[in-house]
């Protein structure tokens, strides 16, 4: 203890300056925005870095799931390509004159969040790779969330395990379409609520996204139903859905961007105004 006070006697004048200086740079930051905007802008890229980082080091020792993911999604991906390939056929389908909708962007998470009540999930993709606010995230085995932030390099995804979260879904039997929630509890469990009383509904049946929006095609899967309950006036239906993907170990995930989002908002937005 005596050394320590020795310490500060000894140095008094060095961290007197350190103190003003650091109060001096706080301050001019905290009064002049475009300061301010440089250190934040400078924090994200810091902090992408160093996350990215981290997640080159601890991704190396999970490249064996990795791979199994990718047989799995090839696989997935060659019945797909073979069942259209028959149609293609049958039907005489030119597929040179065909406009894809949708366009799928690969990236890798590097940070992600799943114990809180607003989770989120940093990947490695930004503005340079064509990415913008409210593009969806998914994996081979189902959705993830929507990019809520974009820098240079780097996006966040507002995560679906986050209050602020709801996305547009519905059985997949029976086409009954409600919104999907998460109510803090469990994360690889969440909630479809707003499901007419009348809609049958069984344990196992399976969830995919509504199509709805523009963020997500129809038909991503998203889980099945766990267990369901009535609401307290009788009036709807609210079902527990365990998620396929599991939250709290995402490593590759594909971006989508929907080529007819601009048009189909700024019609949207004409409609608004007009009435």
């Amino acid at each position: 203890m005596q050394q320590i006070l020795f310490f500060f006697i000894r140095n008094k004048n060095f961290l007197l300056f350190v103190l003003l200086f650091s109060t001096a740079v706080f301050l001019t930051i905290q009064s002049h925005s475009f300061h301010k905007n440089k250190i934040v802008n400078s924090s994200n890229y810091i902090t992408g870095t160093i996350y990215s980082i981290k997640n080159n080091i601890t991704g190396y020792f999970s490249l064996r799931n990795e791979n199994n993911l990718l047989v799995e999604e090839n696989a997935r991906l060659r019945k797909h390509l073979e069942a259209y390939k028959e149609l293609a056929i049958s039907q005489s389908i030119d597929t040179n004159s065909l406009n894809y909708k949708y366009k799928f962007v690969s990236a890798k998470v590097i940070n992600n969040s799943f114990s809180r009540t607003k989770n989120k999930l940093t990947i490695n993709k930004g503005k340079q790779d064509s990415l913008t606010i409210d593009m969806g995230v998914i994996t081979s085995k189902g959705i993830v969330g929507v990019i809520d932030n974009v820098s240079k390099k780097y996006a966040t995804t507002q995560s679906i395990l986050n209050t602020n979260s709801q996305i547009n879904a519905k059985l997949k039997n029976s086409k009954h379409f409600g919104s999907l929630i998460w109510n803090t509890k469990e994360p690889n469990i969440v909630q479809l609520i707003d499901i007419p009383r009348l809609a049958p509904v069984k344990v196992g049946d399976t969830i995919i996204t509504g199509g709805k929006s523009t963020i997500f095609p129809e038909g991503i899967l998203i889980g099945s139903v766990l267990n369901f309950s009535q609401t307290e006036d009788k009036n709807s239906l609210v079902l527990n859905i365990q998620l396929f993907n599991d939250m709290t170990n995402l490593e590759h995930v594909f971006i989508i961007k929907n080529n007819d989002a601009s048009e189909i908002k700024n019609l949207e937005n004409n409609i608004e105004n007009v009435e």
